[in-house]
């Protein structure tokens, strides 16, 4: 952003009342702390890409090797429970 629009959304918050302008302030706070987590969030995606693509591919040939068996979701869930618990 270049810093003329940075003046400019200062000058906007300026007009505002201070009680008005601290909600702003909180509001800009959590969306720039949103933005970033987004932008984190697609760079590891980006860096992962070929191992998921990679992933991908190899369960598509398991699949079709028929080395692959159907996910017993009941049994999922069970275990997951299970291991919670010993946790």
């Amino acid at each position: 952003m270049s810093s003329s629009a940075i003046a400019t959304v200062i000058k906007m918050m300026e007009s505002l009342p201070v009680d008005v302008q601290e909600q702003v302030a909180e509001h800009l706070r959590e969306y720039i702390n949103d933005l970033q987590d987004e932008i984190q969030w697609n760079q590891s995606f980006e860096k992962t890409q070929t191992q998921l693509v990679a992933a991908a591919r190899r369960a598509k040939q398991e699949i079709a090797e028929g080395k692959a068996t159907a996910m017993d979701y009941d049994q999922l869930c069970v275990g997951a429970i299970a291991n919670s618990i010993t946790r």
